[in-house]
């Protein structure tokens, strides 16, 4: 979910790794990683090895379908498993707290994007704030063609995945353009999943994925921001599901 082309070698190298230690597993990892323009076809995949998605859509759509394997951790100020979204604007916008909002466009990346979307009004509704202050958002595909979009002044505010941010702060001139406003509350991060398997099988998985994180140089480490690997169960993203629940029906006429 963080295949950025900056990264790429680092991404390969890492899969390179988990197809070792997969295959000393017992499994039959394919040589190269299944990259696609429409992931879900993959996560639905009864023969899915190895993936990972967004607690959202886990929650929403997955969960029947697939094993949670685990969670990664990254190294962006939060506990193992858990991530969070960080509230942006232009350096130069009117809006230097959540309070500020007034008819806003906000940009986002998918509907049902955990840090894009649901994080960002589960905040507000936190803070009570109206959703009315949110004039109309605007679906821009990626969290980088939101930074991008933001820093054009295209759009007014948007909420970006933490570990997204944290790349984009390393190569993505437009987070010059932008201040963080508010960071919101941690929430289980973006799991690893795999087809439904019986629990030895996805025990072996999971350490196959702890193995093949370990067994990376701290240079890729630090490139693609792995910092362990959290054993979470799927009912630690139940948080995710009431949160989206509470303010989908009001998401209706905005999203």
């Amino acid at each position: 979910m963080y295949d950025w082309p900056e990264i790429r070698r680092a991404t390969d190298t890492y899969w390179a790794a988990l197809q070792e230690s997969l295959g000393d597993a017992g499994f039959k990892p394919p040589k190269l990683l299944t990259r696609t323009d429409d992931p879900f076809e993959c996560w639905i995949d009864p023969a899915l090895l190895l993936g990972q998605t967004c607690g959202l859509p886990f929650v929403e759509k997955l969960a029947s379908d697939v094993s949670l394997v685990g969670t990664p951790a990254y190294d962006i100020d939060c506990g193992a498993g858990s991530y969070f979204s960080v509230i942006v604007v232009h350096k130069e916008s009117d809006i230097e707290k959540l309070s500020d909002l007034n008819a806003a466009t906000l940009g986002y990346n998918d509907p049902l994007s955990q840090s894009g979307v649901s994080a960002f009004f589960s905040y507000l509704a936190e803070e009570g704030i109206s959703f009315q202050k949110i004039r109309r958002c605007e679906r821009l595909m990626s969290h980088r063609n939101v930074i991008q979009h933001l820093a054009e002044r295209q759009i007014d505010i948007a909420s970006i995945d933490a570990v997204t941010w944290e790349l984009a702060k390393r190569f993505e001139v437009a987070t010059n353009n932008l201040s963080v406003i508010a960071r919101t509350h941690p929430t289980p991060g973006l799991p690893i999943i795999t087809a439904r398997r019986p629990k030895s099988e996805i025990d072996r998985i999971h350490h196959a994925v702890v193995e093949a994180m370990a067994s990376l140089s701290c240079e890729i480490q630090d490139t693609l921001l792995l910092t362990g690997f959290a054993a979470t169960e799927e009912a630690d993203y139940q948080i995710i599901k009431r949160n989206f629940e509470k303010i989908s029906p009001d998401l209706e006429n905005l999203l």
